[in-house]
Order: structure tokens, then C-alpha cells, then sequence
């Protein structure tokens, strides 16, 4: 009999609805029962494509056993991607305890949502030294009767160290600051197969980004070369997947081989960046053909009808990791041929000894044979064959601010690699949010699933969309995606910004009260939202010329800049929008009656992460000059005219584009 989870729309809820557990979505009706009933609860916390979560699911709440020792607690199920609020509560409380954190993610706590015992997986029995949770229930269940008057203690202490005053002394951005970043980067580096530290061995493209930027920005060829090993290893490698395109979450070894398998959007997106960055700073087609294949892998596999993306797919299939992924010689000679699943073979490591359980991972690590191109048909026939196999969980949810990083990384590699399908699914993805997300009174929502949108957008959602604007714009030059940056901007400011201390909160002003309010300040697997918010504004205050937008910036240049000291390495995403501020920069204003080739031609060729652009044209003067006050006095004449400024100086209006201090 299926439990509370069956009306959820959450898929990772909906895989939990048939377990013997009497389990509750986050609800105040849970609270309720626990108080009432006088119960401690016991919350779980994860996502549909996280391996782990499986095997504890399996191991444990699939269990009569377990579900009949759960009885004696209040059982809520959280998914993370749905209520990162949540889960960014409960995970430091999970760090602060024991040091480490991770999903699935266990939580003993009181009905007062106060955590007194924390961890990730836990096996059904106990082994090697690891609590099995069977034990583990019988044992907090037994101090809850007999020794209540400890964990309350406990969870008093807990709840006072996490409500500790969060102010940061602010500081002053500069230089320092960022080459601290690099230094550390350069520390950790993997000289061999690039990345940095040990395995298991995460992309974190924001932090190539910034390496690249640097490069972009002081001629650091070490940057550039740190960019690019990591950018050829991990794409030579088995996390990326060489018949259908797009990377996996993380390798588990040194070499970028063998991939925790899941492949989510937000990686997906993030390093379609950085590949467009290496294309467009060193023109090595390499790039733009893994630039090219990741695209093509979230248009294939992410799409949703509707327009926007879904957040990814599971390692699993028939309940073995990676199974979809691998192959045999025989397998490939099969679907190729003789002559042709040879070449393959050869080119791509498929082996009868096989790398990974006694099978292939398709990689070209240390492989001279030319590689297959992504238009080969020989690779479609792979990936059509390799459908026809059990097929992989899909997470049908559709989350704004993962797909505001896709809108980004698509209208992006529409400008570079000059392709107008990709611009057409960001504006597609745009105009879903548009009708989607957000609600009567023009807020955003969390998530979009199965017909529903739930959950009050956070600061990633508000951040990251307007920043998706911002390169909407930019590579359109249509005003309405400017006045709407601007618009998300200044609710991101009035909904999240700490006045009193700085930064910005997770959760809106008005959100669901926790024990805590979390200030993510930390890049994770994408960039914290005070980072982004810290871009925004930087480039919202060059964009429009406004005293508000340029306060702003300030104040989370010199929050953040107090963040960064201790680690700037862990805030690289931060260091990009202080780079924005402290190194040279123009803005450009382009007047005439179309956008000219010139400029696209410029932007295609050039990151150009120092120019802000804006265009001006008879249709649009009277809105420019309402969100940019300063165009107004700028005339519309016949042909084209530039106005340059630089750093406070303005120069003499040009007709010829060559002309600029731009080359």
C-alpha cells in the first residue's frame, strides 16, 4: 500500500511512495504528529539520480524490518533539488558533526525541527565499524525514552553554534585576492592528468572559468595551460561520454576514466562554458566539437516539450552501475562491423580485458588514432544501438536556476559556434519560466513538475535567471531581456539582501522560518548565489549607469571580499565579478538602425569578459534610455556610431568599428 509520497510530484519522493515507511513530504502536518505523538523525527534527505540513495533505499527503507523500527519516529522526505533551503540547513549540521557531508543525508532531530544526530548512508547492519541503521534506530529511540534530557542538550548546542552571529568583517577587493586564488589553484594542480587534488576528481568549470579569465585578463600562459590538460583530459576521458555526448558528475579515479555515472544538467551547462571559453581563446577546434556534442547532448536527452530542461539522468540501470555505458569487442563489431568496430576498438580503448568490471569505458586517454568526429555516423549507430538497452531513470523535474545556467550556456554557444538552434532553445527555455515559474505576483518558483510549479524561488533562482538575461541580451540585443534582468535584479536585492550585514540569504525575506538562515557564500558544484549576485550587479551597475545597481556592487564586492580571504580558491566565481571591477574595463554603446556584423563577428571571435555593449536604435531609445538614463543624450543618425568609454573616460564617437580601442 503506497504511503503520504504518492501525491508528491518530486520523482525522488515518488520512488520512496511504495516503501513500508509511514513517510510525510516537509509539511507542518509532520511536526504536528511528532509533537502530538511525542516522537523524534527522522529525516532523509536526497535526489532521484544519486546512486547511494539508491542503495540505502534498497538496502534499508525497502525493508519491513526497518519500516517497523521507523514506526517509532515521524519519517519525512526531503529532495534536495526541490528544497535546497532545507538541505543546506541540515547538511551543515551534518559537517558540523561529523566533519563531512554528503546525500543521502540522515538527520535525527525534535519535533522542533532541532537535529541532535547526524550522517549520510548508513548500511541496514551494522559492519566494518559503521552504525547499521537498524542499531542505530533501536538506540536513539531508547536515549529518547531514558536519556531525553541529553539530546535536547545536544540539540540546544548544535542550534546555538549554527545561530551564531553570521557577520563577516567586510573587506576591500583587490588583485591580492585574486592571485592568492590562482596560487592555491596552482598548488593543487594535477600536472599529469589535470584537475586538481586527488580522486575522486570533480570538474568545477567555474574554476577553469576563472583560470581562463586570468589568462584573459594578465597573460598567465600557466593559467591557460592548467585550463587546458584538465579541459583535454576530462574530455578525452570516460567521464565524458564519447558516443553521446555530455559529462558525467565526477570521476572516481586520477585519470578521468571510470565516472560516477549520473549526468546532470547544471554540470552539463557549466562546462559547456568553459569548453566555449577554451574555443574562443585558442580557436582549437578540439573545444568547439566537446562544445558542440555537450549541447547536443542536453538538446537530445534534457529537453523537455515544454521548453525547458530536466535535471538529469541516472547512473543506474537495471540496478548496476554504469551498465548502459559499457561495452565488449564483440558488441561493437556487432553494430559496426568487422573493418569499422576495429577502428573503433583501437581508437577507443574497448578491450576483452576490459577497464571497468571486466568492460569497456569508450575513452581516448593516450590514444593516437584519430578520433571520431561528432557527425560520424558510425557513432550515431552506437548511440542508436545503445538505446535500445534498459533505459535510464530520467529526473523530470524542471529547476529554474539549473536551467537559467542552461539558458546561459546555450545563448552563449549560439554567438560562438554561431549555431541559431541553440539560441532558439534558451529563448524557449526563457519563455517556459516566463509562463511556468512564476506566479501572480511575478515571483519565481523552484521547480516545474508534471504540470505543477512549487516552492518560493531562492537567491540562485533570482540570481542565475538574471544573469541568463543578461546573456540573452547580449546575444540578441533585445531590450526586453535587459529590462527584465533589471527587474529580477532589483527583487534579488529587496527579497534577499542582508541590509544589516551584508550578502544575500538563501530564502527570501517572507520564506518558511528554519531553525537557521543560511548565507552561502562557498562555490559547490555551481557557483554560490552571493557570487552571482555579485556579477550581476557588477555588470548590471556598467550596463545602465545607475547609482543603485553601482551600490550595490560595491556592498557585495566588499561582503564578499570578506568571505574570500580565508579560501579564495573555493570562491573562484566571486573572483570573476571582482575581476570584472578591478580590471580595466569599457562599455560600449553601438547607435544605427540594425545590429552591425562587425560587433557579432567581435563577439564570436573575443570573450570580451572587459566590454559591456549596449545598442541603441530608433525602436528602442525611449526604453534605453529609461534603463540606461546616460544613452539619452546619445543621437540616432544615419549609419552606424560607436561610444567608447573606458574607466570613467569617454573618446570621440566613431563610424569605422576597427577604429575602437577594442584590438
Amino acid at each position: 500500500m503506497a504511503n503520504r509520497l504518492v501525491n508528491e510530484k518530486s520523482p525522488y519522493l515518488l520512488q520512496h511512495k511504495d516503501n513500508p515507511v509511514k513517510w510525510y513530504s516537509w509539511c507542518r502536518e509532520a511536526f504536528e504528529k511528532a509533537k502530538a505523538e511525542d516522537k523524534p523525527v527522522f529525516l532523509s534527505i536526497g535526489y532521484s539520480t544519486c546512486h547511494w540513495c539508491h542503495v540505502m533505499a534498497h538496502e534499508s527503507f525497502e525493508d519491513v524490518e526497518i519500516g517497523r523500527l521507523l514506526d517509532k519516529y515521524v519519517c519525512i522526505k526531503v529532495d534536495r533539488e526541490e528544497r535546497p533551503d532545507i538541505d543546506s540547513v541540515y547538511m551543515s549540521v551534518c559537517q558540523a558533526l561529523t566533519g563531512s557531508g554528503g546525500w543521502p543525508l540522515t538527520i535525527f532531530m525534535t519535533p522542533e525541527q532541532k537535529p541532535f544526530f547526524a550522517g549520510t548512508y548508513f548500511p541496514k547492519r551494522s559492519r566494518y565499524g559503521q552504525p547499521g541503521l537498524s542499531d542505530l534506530l533501536r538506540r536513539i529511540s531508547y536515549l529518547w525514552e531514558n536519556g531525553r534530557e541529553k539530546i535536547l542538550e545536544s540539540s540546544e548546542q548544535i542550534i546555538s553554534a549554527l545561530q551564531k552571529d553570521d557577520f563577516t568583517e567586510p573587506g576591500e577587493i583587490d588583485e591580492a585576492l585574486l592571485h592568492r586564488g590562482y596560487r592555491l589553484l596552482l598548488q593543487t594542480f594535477d600536472s599529469a592528468w589535470g584537475g586538481f587534488g586527488a580522486a575522486p576528481k570533480f570538474p568545477t568549470p567555474h574554476n577553469l572559468l576563472f583560470l581562463m579569465r586570468m589568462h584573459e585578463a594578465e597573460k598567465l600562459p600557466e593559467a591557460l595551460y592548467m585550463a587546458e590538460v584538465t579541459l583535454k583530459a576530462m574530455a578525452e576521458g570516460g567521464i565524458f561520454d564519447q558516443i553521446g555526448g555530455g559529462f558525467s558528475r565526477y570521476s572516481t579515479d586520477q585519470r578521468w576514466l571510470a565516472p560516477h555515472f549520473e549526468k546532470m544538467l547544471y554540470d552539463n551547462a557549466l562546462l559547456l562554458l568553459a569548453y566555449l571559453e577554451a574555443f574562443q581563446l585558442t580557436q582549437k577546434a578540439f573545444y568547439a566539437d566537446v562544445a558542440k556534442r555537450t549541447a547536443g547532448y542536453i538538446l537530445r536527452e534534457l529537453a523537455s516539450p515544454e521548453g525547458g530542461f530536466y535535471c538529469g539522468q541516472d547512473a543506474d540501470s537495471d540496478g548496476v552501475e554504469g551498465k548502459y555505458y559499457v561495452f565488449t569487442p564483440d558488441e561493437i563489431i556487432q553494430v559496426l562491423g568487422e573493418q569499422d568496430g576495429k577502428e573503433f576498438c583501437r581508437a577507443y580503448d574497448i578491450t576483452k580485458r576490459g577497464n571497468f568490471e571486466g568492460q569497456s569505458i569508450p575513452n581516448r586517454i593516450g590514444k593516437r588514432d584519430a578520433a571520431w568526429g561528432a557527425g560520424d555516423s558510425r557513432l550515431q549507430r552506437l548511440y542508436t544501438y545503445r538505446r535500445t538497452r534498459a533505459h535510464l531513470h530520467l529526473d523530470n523535474k524542471i529547476l529554474l536556476s539549473w536551467n537559467a545556467w542552461t539558458i546561459i550556456s546555450l545563448a552563449r554557444a549560439a554567438r560562438i559556434l554561431n549555431s541559431p538552434r541553440y539560441m532558439e532553445a534558451a529563448v524557449k527555455a526563457r519563455n517556459f519560466i516566463s509562463e511556468k515559474m512564476t506566479n501572480e505576483e511575478d515571483r519565481l518558483f523552484v521547480r516545474y513538475c508534471a504540470g505543477e510549479a512549487a516552492h518560493a524561488g531562492q537567491l540562485n533562482d533570482y540570481s542565475v535567471y538574471a544573469l541568463a538575461l543578461l546573456e540573452l541580451y547580449r546575444a540578441s540585443f533585445e531590450i526586453k531581456y535587459l529590462e527584465e534582468a533589471i527587474f529580477r535584479a532589483e527583487q534579488m536585492i529587496d527579497l534577499f539582501e542582508d541590509k544589516e550585514n551584508g550578502g544575500y540569504y538563501l530564502t527570501a525575506h517572507d520564506a518558511e522560518a528554519l531553525i537557521t538562515r543560511p548565507k552561502e557564500t562557498y562555490d559547490g558544484a555551481v557557483p554560490s548565489g552571493n557570487a552571482v549576485a555579485e556579477e550581476v550587479l557588477e555588470e548590471l551597475a556598467a550596463l545602465t549607469g545607475e547609482i543603485l545597481f553601482r551600490e550595490a556592487a560595491d556592498r557585495q564586492h566588499r561582503f564578499m571580499a570578506g568571505c574570500v580571504k580565508e579560501y579564495p580558491a573555493a570562491h573562484c566565481f566571486s573572483l570573476m565579478a571582482m575581476a570584472k571591477s578591478l580590471y580595466p574595463h569599457k562599455e560600449l554603446v553601438c547607435t544605427g538602425s540594425e545590429l552591425p556584423d562587425e560587433l557579432i563577428s567581435y563577439l564570436r571571435e573575443n570573450p570580451a569578459h572587459d566590454l559591456s555593449i549596449l545598442f541603441q536604435s530608433a525602436e528602442n531609445k525611449k526604453k534605453l534610455s529609461e534603463l540606461a538614463p546616460f544613452t539619452a543624450s546619445y543621437p540616432i543618425s544615419e549609419g552606424t556610431k560607436w561610444y567608447l568609454c573606458e574607466n570613467g573616460t569617454c573618446h570621440a564617437p566613431q563610424t569605422d568599428f576597427k577604429k575602437l580601442d577594442l584590438f
